[in-house]
């Protein structure tokens, strides 16, 4: 066998460095995502450590409560949409239809069956293969006869409808086109959910805070937000060209009434800022509370007015990540955009193709969660108990920790109206600020390292959310099951205040 000689000039060269950070893309470097932040590496390592010595720490398990993962948390899948999604992941059960359903109890019911041949049908024979990039037409068709009983006959189309890879992709696409550099204002409430921090770090756009009244339920004062437009965005040469609004909130846990969003359309209009309506917890309500949706609100202004009204740009945004569904690792989503001339929606549509599709799976999902059993269908009677019983056990855990906030010294919450978080205030000594300077941390951010420390409970501090100077809150999810970690948190939160009294 013959040797490769090799020539010794040809690599006669130092070797170029590898890449720094300095070579990297700044916009990356500077987002943040508080939710999968420090903390919740933190609670990462010492997961790795309970696993290797369970003895090792003064607790057995990590408590996750940063995150709004239901399924992580042992909630059930919904029967029905698991039994749809298996026969279009394998069509070659529709061939064992009779056998899987003649059981007794029927390990199939027939009406997943009906529903995955109807899928199937309209997704083209195949979860494997990419639908079109706005997604499927079908779907998109289900979504938008779901929209119109929503808002009581305010009719929606399919055109208008984009299947997304949960509400993230579509927050992304969206951002995406709508910032053009620093002199792009995107009005963010405070708190906020910290994805569209990082996504306009990502696009280098400027973000104008607009603060939510925690006294008043975490509420929108448009007199504020109106302030915000003229003083920090158009005296500085920067253009209000988009404002998030999340309803029910994440992380507040609040719903915006009529009367609110009926004053966001008025700026909107006014100003011609494009609304970002991210509804994903629509179906996360509890005592009474009620979801108005940005579409509905804005037809009615539309019908009443309109000329002030007709300019008006909106999308909305909605996910199976949530609701009573908690499908997040499915990532299917939508979002329905409402008032954008050709030349946007068609940007909007050349970034889905970029992207080829949405996960098809994900998209079926979306389906499933938005027209699920009817009465007179074979698993209308279990996919009623299961969501009821989702939203039982979410009520109930949240009355439990409010109420073990509401008693606690040290600590202010509001009254949950909706969502899956709740976002108490942290009434903290200088003892423990000046402590947490030592530890270059901010407050509420040493608050919840001791927590994961002593407790094993995983939370987010609310300087990840932003919130108003001078104030400490912290984010927690009520997903978690059992009483045990939040008779922890009580014990540890009573201690923690007499070691820095």
């Amino acid at each position: 066998m013959a040797t490769h000689t090799i020539q010794t000039d040809l690599h006669d060269f130092e070797p170029a460095p590898k890449l720094s950070i300095k070579d990297l893309n700044p916009n990356v470097i500077k987002a943040e995502f508080a939710v999968r932040g420090t903390i919740p590496m933190k609670a990462q390592e010492l997961q790795t450590q309970l696993n290797k010595n369970p003895h090792s720490l003064p607790f057995n398990e990590i408590t996750v409560a940063n995150i709004g993962n239901p399924q992580e948390l042992h909630q059930k899948p919904l029967t029905f949409a698991r039994q749809v999604v298996s026969i279009l992941q394998y069509p070659e059960l529709l061939n064992r239809r009779n056998e899987l359903t003649s059981t007794t109890p029927p390990i199939y019911n027939n009406d997943s069956f009906d529903r995955a041949e109807k899928l199937l049908n309209e997704i083209g024979g195949s979860v494997g293969a990419y639908s079109a990039s706005q997604g499927v037409y079908g779907i998109r068709k289900t979504i938008a006869n779901y929209i119109t009983q929503r808002d009581l006959g305010e009719s929606a189309s399919p055109n208008d409808i984009f299947m997304t890879t949960g509400a993230t992709a579509a927050s992304s696409y969206l951002l995406s086109i709508l910032s053009n550099g620093p002199q792009t204002g995107v009005l963010l409430p405070i708190p906020q959910y910290p994805l569209y921090t990082a996504l306009l770090a990502l696009h280098n756009a400027t973000m104008l805070p607009y603060y939510l009244e925690e006294e008043s339920g975490w509420s929108i004062d448009t007199n504020e937000i109106e302030k915000t437009i003229k003083k920090n965005a158009m005296t500085k040469g920067i253009q209000p060209k988009v404002m998030v609004i999340i309803n029910p909130g994440n992380p507040t846990g609040s719903i915006l009434s009529e009367d609110s969003l009926i004053k966001i359309f008025n700026i909107a209009a006014k100003y011609g800022i494009v609304i970002i309506a991210d509804e994903v917890y629509q179906e996360n309500l509890f005592n009474g509370n009620k979801f108005h949706s940005c579409k509905k609100v804005l037809r009615s202004l539309q019908k009443q007015f309109p000329t002030q009204y007709n300019n008006v740009q909106l999308a909305s945004l909605h996910s199976t990540s949530k609701g009573l569904f908690g499908e997040c690792g499915q990532r299917g989503g939508y979002m329905e955009i409402i008032g954008f001339n050709n030349d946007v929606r068609n940007l909007i549509l050349k970034l889905a193709c970029i992207d080829v599709c949405p996960v098809v799976t994900g998209q079926a999902m979306m389906d499933l969660m938005i027209l699920p059993p009817k009465q007179g269908d074979q698993s209308y009677q279990l996919d009623c108990i299961e969501r009821q019983q989702i939203h039982n056990d979410m009520l109930n855990r949240a009355k439990k920790l409010y109420d073990m906030f509401s008693h606690m010294e040290g600590i202010q919450c509001q009254k949950p109206q909706g969502a899956m978080y709740l976002f108490p205030r942290l009434l903290l000594s200088t003892k423990v600020i000046d402590e947490a300077k030592k530890f270059e941390m901010e407050p509420d951010e040493f608050y919840c390292h001791e927590l994961l420390n002593e407790t094993g409970i995983c939370t987010v501090p609310g300087s990840g959310f932003g919130q108003k100077p001078n104030t400490y809150h912290l984010r927690t999810t009520f997903l978690a099951p059992g009483d045990q970690w939040i008779n922890k948190w009580e014990k540890f939160h009573k201690a923690f205040l007499k070691r820095y009294t």
